[in-house]
C-alpha cells in the first residue's frame, strides 16, 4: 500500500517543535541584544523608539525562548540592581531554535511580498549560508562533510546515503512553517547547501536539488559530488 501524504517528510526537530516565529519588531530587539549586550530595558527602549514594557515583554519572551538570558548587573548603590540581557550560550539546542525562528520570519515575509519568492528564498540562503560557513571546525577539509556538520548544528539529522541517493533530512527545525510555504522553506534551505559550498570554494555537481517531503520519514537533498577549488 502507498504511504499516505500524512506519513511523507521528516519528524520536527526536537526542542523546535511548535516554535512560534518572532515578529519583526522582536526580531529588532534580539538583534539589539546581540549587538549591543549587556542590554538593559530603559536603554533598549530609548535606541530601538519602543516602550519599556513593549520591550521587557520581548526580552521575557526571548529568555523562555533560550534565545536570551536574563542577569542583574552590580549595583552602584543602594537600590535594586538592573536587569540585563544577553545572547544565550549554554543551551546545546539554541543553534536549531535560533534558526527556526529567524527562518520562519523570513519565509513568511518573503512569501507575503516577494514578487518571485522562491528566487528570494534561494538568494537569502546563500547568503546565510556563507555565514554559517564560519562555523564549521577547522579540521573538516570535505565539502560533503562540511555541509552534514553545518544541517546537523541546524536540527536537520542528515544521513549521507552516497552521491547516489543523496541525503535523507530526518528531521526539519521549520516544519510548520515548511508545510505552510514549501516552496519558499525548501528553497531557503537549499541555498544555504549553496551557498555553504561557495563560501569554502567547493561547488555541487549539476543537478543540486532539495525534494520536500519524498519519502516516509525525510526530505531529501539531492547533493552530486563536489568539486573543491579551494580547501
Amino acid at each position: 500500500m502507498a504511504p499516505s501524504a500524512a506519513a511523507l517528510g521528516p519528524a520536527p526537530t526536537p526542542g523546535v517543535e511548535g516554535h512560534v516565529a518572532l515578529s519583526g519588531q522582536r526580531l529588532r530587539v534580539l538583534e539589539h541584544v546581540r549587538a549591543h549586550a549587556p542590554v538593559r530595558v530603559v536603554e533598549a527602549a530609548a535606541e530601538l523608539g519602543l516602550h519599556q514594557n513593549t520591550v521587557r515583554e520581548h526580552l521575557d519572551a526571548l529568555v523562555d525562548l533560550g534565545l536570551v538570558e536574563r542577569g542583574t548587573e552590580t549595583a552602584a548603590g543602594r537600590g535594586r540592581p538592573a536587569a540585563v540581557y544577553r545572547p544565550s550560550s549554554s543551551d546545546p539546542g539554541l543553534a536549531a531554535r535560533d534558526y527556526a525562528g529567524l527562518a520562519s520570519a523570513l519565509a513568511g515575509h518573503i512569501a507575503r511580498t516577494s514578487a518571485d519568492p522562491e528566487r528570494d528564498a534561494r538568494a537569502a540562503g546563500r547568503d546565510w549560508g556563507c555565514e554559517l560557513a564560519e562555523g564549521i571546525t577547522d579540521d573538516t577539509d570535505d565539502p560533503r562533510t562540511a555541509v552534514l556538520q553545518v544541517l546537523t548544528r541546524l536540527g536537520f539529522a542528515p544521513a549521507d546515503e552516497g552521491p547516489d541517493r543523496g541525503v535523507a533530512l530526518h528531521q526539519c527545525p521549520l516544519l510548520d512553517t515548511a508545510r505552510r510555504y514549501p516552496a519558499v522553506v525548501c528553497q531557503v534551505h537549499l541555498g544555504i547547501v549553496e551557498g555553504l559550498l561557495q563560501s569554502i570554494g567547493a561547488e555541487p555537481g549539476p543537478g543540486l536539488d532539495l525534494i520536500p517531503f519524498a519519502e516516509p520519514g525525510a526530505c531529501r537533498l539531492v547533493l552530486p559530488v563536489v568539486s573543491d577549488h579551494g580547501r
